[in-house]
């Protein structure tokens, strides 16, 4: 058994993405016997309360548990509680019959991708309200949850109206100012992006921002901390949230997402990234899963993209600029070589004035671009060393660009080095692509579509402490979102939620990727935001998204239908009209053909979705309906699914030191439940399957928690190859990621 070095930093996991082949038989081996339970170990729930049973509730919980512990107090998101207590009394109070809820306090950390550097911007002017008065933001309330923000900052002074620390429990919450690594910038930038006023404009350069600090020193914080910065949100009648944070876990019913709805039952506009943990369906996470809050995808600005053109390759590559490096402005012929992993002994002298090809793994970034740079080369290109492309950073700035290109790329432009080929660089001006890392849709279980809209996410300059960074992420581009819905509600005050979140989506831009495709629904929501078509609209369509939801491929044929509003805000009378969409099997439309809303009204109408579900092809189906309003059209998207999906049956898992002395504590969820689920733990070097650290059969959908004592462990203290798989129906998925046994490591 290989043993870790110090060189394993891990924080709770880190997950591995390069793909192994494991197979694990479960039927060979007993389920484990239920562990005991323990009165010392200890976790900490969210509850949520049927609203009648709320205050008795909690008189019959500490009557009846004098060890259980109620840290906050839910009214506004829902009617609940945080509480801890003994895992075995937890487990009592979570069978209640007056619980609607229940869900263990979960980690948080925002949507920054790490480090990664990008040119360029995206900012909203000259838009005007039908007074032709210029749209600010004035006089709205921005609430901004997230790490706290610098109101120090010049471009930021002016917009701080005040807020609150969820974290040290105080009314100062300002980003945390280390020197040792733990310092943050994200709410910083966010803000910026917002409300900015001053060297740089935000969207809503007069809007009021109001910080509330929910994730500390890292930028972690829980959901604890998180919804309680949502519920004071409420109470100060903030009039926009925006919420750049999130987690893996693809499930409605996540805590944060249940007070996104919440808040926006209570008049808030709430905007939330959906996640960057695309290109793949299904990979959008709470609170992006929320059904009423807005969930926004990262999209492009126009920026100028350099790809290489090889001799003897047909493709031109795409370039990535790692983070604090020199921008790639190659523009002559230049010769590349190979030069391994980078290590300084395989750099030659010949790679003087060269581009440097290197493999990534085993060194940082920075050594191998330092190591090529002390050897005198023109620029270092970094291929991945598993599928896909990737981003990143240097620790130190360097005067020489460095970039990263995809494993299937590099390897091309290594098959081609025999040839001794000549390297050219060509600039193509690109905008409206969707970020690879921006998250997809759909939802489980409520297989609604997710995100709502995209908006610019990559290249986006703002404020940090200090100073100004361009960064990247679905993070940067929600508040772009909470930027505009500012706007829009000093145009329209009278507005609710509902008609903000519809007028964005409805005049949004749709996008088609490079090939000219049009993106799908799960992937774009209705497309790009479009501000000042989305002030200017005098009619409404909400929701502006359709779910159908699921259908069996056994059952007969069923007609579902949903209600759509046809709000018309002109002083004019107005026809919708909607197109029949083109015949497919087993599906049937039932639509009005017209309907006409006279000046300042709004119509409910019918739309059924006739299904025979036996003879469609399971899946995802999705699509646009279109209506046609003085002229344009507009194109609403739609979604059903016949049977069970293919959504990763499992997600989210976390393993970390238990809460009591020699136990271990590992958490994930089951979008839906699953008929076996097991961790299994391999030899990092040989792949040997040495056993299971837990197995068990017909686990029901939503978070799985256990903790395990280190004498039922039959592992020594080491470094795992993990194998976390479950099973529903005749699918089966799995995650694959490192796994430290060793109490003193999580103790240092």
């Amino acid at each position: 058994m290989k043993i870790y070095r110090k060189t394993f930093l891990f924080v709770m996991l880190l997950f591995i993405l390069t793909p192994i082949s494991l197979s694990v038989d479960a039927e060979t081996f007993p389920k484990r016997p239920p562990l005991p339970n323990d009165t010392h170990e200890t976790e900490q729930v969210i509850l949520v309360v049927k609203n009648e049973q709320f205050q008795t509730f909690k008189k019959e919980v500490l009557d009846q548990y004098s060890e259980i512990k109620i840290h906050r107090t839910y009214k506004k998101v829902f009617f609940g509680y945080s509480i801890s207590g003994p895992t075995n009394t937890i487990q009592k109070i979570t069978k209640d019959s007056a619980l609607l809820h229940s869900s263990p306090v979960s980690s948080y950390s925002s949507h920054i991708e790490e480090s990664i550097p990008f040119i360029g911007g995206s900012e909203v002017r000259g838009i005007f309200d039908s007074n032709n008065h210029r749209l600010t933001g004035k006089g709205i309330k921005v609430a901004v949850i997230d790490t706290g923000v610098d109101y120090r900052h010049p471009d930021l002074r002016r917009n701080y109206r005040g807020g609150f620390d969820v974290i040290d429990g105080d009314e100062d919450p300002m980003e945390t100012l280390a020197t040792d690594g733990t310092e943050t910038i994200h709410g910083t930038h966010v803000a910026g992006i917002i409300a900015a006023n001053g060297k740089l404009q935000g969207i809503a350069p007069e809007a009021e921002i109001i910080a509330y600090r929910a994730l500390g020193p890292g930028g972690f914080g829980t959901s604890d901390q998180v919804i309680a910065s949502i519920e004071k949100a409420i109470e100060d009648r903030v009039d926009v949230l925006n919420l750049s944070l999130g987690n893996t876990v693809n499930g409605p019913d996540w805590p944060t997402s249940l007070a996104l709805d919440k808040a926006v039952e209570e008049g808030i506009i709430a905007v939330t990234s959906s996640g960057n943990s695309g290109p793949e369906v299904w990979t959008v996470g709470s609170p992006g899963t929320s059904s009423k809050a807005i969930s926004v995808g990262a999209s492009t600005p126009p920026m100028n993209v350099p790809y290489l053109q090889i001799s003897g390759l047909t493709k031109a590559i795409p370039l990535r600029s790692l983070q604090d490096s020199m921008a790639w402005n190659l523009k002559s012929a230049d010769q590349i070589v190979y030069a391994g992993i980078g290590e300084e002994n395989e750099l030659t002298e010949e790679v003087k004035d060269k581009v440097i090809l290197m493999k990534r793994g085993k060194l940082t970034f920075t050594e191998k671009a330092m190591n090529a740079k002390k050897k005198g080369a023109k620029a270092v290109i970094i291929f991945n060393n598993v599928k896909g492309s990737f981003s990143g950073s240097l620790e130190t700035k360097l005067n020489i660009p460095v970039v990263s290109i995809s494993k299937k790329d590099g390897q091309a432009i290594l098959n081609q080095l025999s040839e001794k080929p000549i390297m050219r660089t060509t600039y193509k001006k690109e905008q409206d692509l969707l970020a690879d890392f921006s998250s997809r849709g759909p939802v489980t279980v409520t297989w609604e579509i997710k995100p709502d809209i995209v908006t610019p996410g990559v290249a986006i300059d703002s404020t940090v402490p200090k100073g100004y960074l361009a960064l990247h992420g679905t993070s940067m581009a929600a508040p772009h979102v909470a930027g505009a819905s500012a706007l829009i509600k000093q145009a329209h005050p009278n507005w609710s939620p509902e008609q903000v979140k519809a007028a964005l989506m409805n005049t949004a831009v749709p996008l088609y990727d490079k090939t000219r495709s049009l993106y799908l629904p799960i992937e774009q929501g209705t497309g790009r935001v479009d501000v000042a078509k989305a002030i200017a609209t005098e009619t409404l369509i909400y929701p502006g998204s359709l779910s159908f939801g699921q259908y069996e491929s056994t059952h007969p044929r069923t007609q579902k239908s949903r209600i759509l509003t046809l709000d018309n805000q002109s002083n004019k009378e107005k026809t919708f009209s909607f197109e029949i969409p083109k015949h497919q099997q087993g599906v049937q439309w039932k639509l009005p053909k017209t309907v006409t809303v006279p000046p300042k009204e709004k119509r409910n109408i019918n739309v059924a979705l006739d299904i025979t579900p036996s003879v469609i092809n399971k899946g995802i189906k999705q699509n646009w309906l279109q209506i046609e309003i003085d002229g344009e059209t507009l194109k609403l998207p739609y979604i059903f699914v016949i049977d069970e999906p293919n959504y990763p049956r499992v997600m989210g898992f976390e393993f970390a030191l238990g809460d009591k002395l020699d136990t271990y504590k590992y958490q994930l969820y089951l979008p839906g439940g699953a008929d076996e689920m097991g961790i299994a733990l391999y030899d990092p070097d040989t792949l040997r399957f040495l056993g299971f650290m837990d197995w068990k059969r017909d686990v029901p959908r939503g978070v799985l928690e256990e903790v395990l004592t280190k004498q039922e462990l039959p592992f020594e203290n080491g470094v795992y190859k993990a194998l976390i798989f479950a099973k529903k129906g005749n699918k089966e998925d799995s995650i694959e990621t490192d796994l430290i046994l060793d109490e003193h490591f999580y103790r240092q």
